[in-house]
């Protein structure tokens, strides 16, 4: 017999080969280290920031990762609407690379200003007139102003403490006594000037008696002429804050249980608004509508909660009917605000029907809030008695916690 041959391969490695790999890692190691110890020795406004990292990746959003998609598969860019822009990929990197927004001047400055981040919101609907100079803005008001017992004398209070109007028409459809919608106060005490003596300062247009509250009164009232019951809590959250040694910025964590306990108590509350005023002046605030000034709203969502979404779809429809029943320009429209330096939820986590609504700013009159308390009682009787009509209510009820 003859041997068998086996049949392998041999290969050859040569030493010269393993020291070019091990070095290449090692160099590779060094690398990593050194860039890491370059971009934690900057001076801090120098670093790459988790919020610079979160806002590249805001810019990537799905119509943007669809239509580079669509680069490659050509059907893919047949079903977007032809007034679609289409993206430009020297504007993308440009905008990944410096977290600037050309689009967006604020971007320019936002980390170069202590405190500029107060005003770093986003339109989310845009009303008539508004843009990023004049969007929705409150800042926290001096210590001094926030006790009750240095708060400025009234003026011109003839005829605010008023009775309900005695309407005696009956309403053709209301909730049977049920309680719906739920009104409450985070910055209570937030006022008007024009009924504060001696103040012009906007950011000490604070009061313990004439301030927001009323303004939720009325709203009250009107909702109720349209047959929604609603309830009014005037828990004095800043007089909590005072009590317990608080600042301003922990208005929402103090209201949070004021609306929890709510929740518990009433299982028939289903939509839960908190009034706020806002701290522009009055050009910016008001607008004329078949002759008569109103208080000009604008809605809050906060981007940071569950149910973000669902309240957004919420204030879009109040705002939407607003614009189409009384002309645009009444809804300054819809702002969300997130990031570090505001709340974020606004307890609208609690609800998948809560808002935060702006009524007119530091110089508004009762007689013009009223008028736009008015207005959002129509529209949202209009949305409520709609959705009750087709069988089902058009947000689910909240979620009780």
């Amino acid at each position: 017999m003859r041997p068998s041959k086996r049949h392998g391969m041999i290969v050859a490695v040569q030493g010269t080969q393993l020291v070019k790999a091990a070095l290449a890692f090692v160099f590779f190691l060094i690398g990593i280290f050194s860039v890491s110890g370059i971009m934690t020795s900057l001076r801090p406004e120098l670093r790459i920031a988790s919020d610079s990292v979160n806002q590249a990746a805001t810019n990537l959003n799905g119509q943007l990762l669809y239509s580079l998609i669509g680069w490659e598969n050509h059907h893919f860019l047949q079903s977007l609407p032809e007034s679609q822009e289409k993206p430009k990929l020297s504007k993308m990197m440009f905008n990944l690379s410096t977290n600037i927004n050309l689009d967006d001047p604020r971007s320019l400055i936002r980390r170069e200003l202590p405190g500029f981040s107060i005003f770093d919101s986003n339109i989310l609907v845009a009303g008539e007139g508004t843009n990023y100079t004049n969007m929705p803005m409150e800042s926290s008001p001096p210590p001094e102003v926030l006790k009750a017992g240095k708060e400025a004398a009234l003026q011109n209070t003839e005829g605010l403490s008023s009775k309900p109007s005695n309407d005696a028409s009956v309403p053709q459809l209301t909730t049977d006594g049920r309680k719906i919608v739920y009104i409450y106060f985070t910055h209570t005490r937030e006022s008007y000037l024009p009924y504060l003596k001696g103040v012009t300062d906007p950011d000490k247009a604070y009061h313990s008696q004439v301030n927001v509250t009323r303004v939720g009164d009325h709203l009250k009232e009107s909702l109720e002429r349209r047959g929604i019951g609603t309830k009014v809590d005037k828990t004095d959250v800043m007089a909590n804050l005072n009590k317990k040694g608080l600042g301003f910025g922990r208005a929402y964590q103090e209201s949070r249980p004021v609306v929890q306990a709510a929740m518990t108590g009433d299982r028939d509350l289903q939509y839960f608004i908190d009034i706020h005023r806002d701290g522009y002046r009055k050009d910016k605030t008001t607008i004329q509508i078949n002759g008569k000034p109103y208080a000009k709203i604008a809605f809050v969502i906060g981007g940071e909660n569950a149910n973000h979404e669902r309240n957004l779809a919420l204030a879009r429809q109040l705002h939407n009917l607003l614009d189409k029943k009384y002309g645009k320009g009444l809804s300054r429209g819809i702002v969300e605000k997130k990031g570090a330096a505001t709340n974020g939820k606004f307890n609208q986590d609690l609800s998948q029907n809560a808002l935060l609504i702006e009524f007119g700013g530091v110089d508004n009159t009762f007689e013009e809030l009223k008028r736009s308390a008015d207005a959002l009682a129509d529209v949202f009787s209009e949305f409520y008695w709609q959705a009750e009509k087709v069988g089902a209510p058009a947000q689910q009820p909240p979620d009780k916690q």
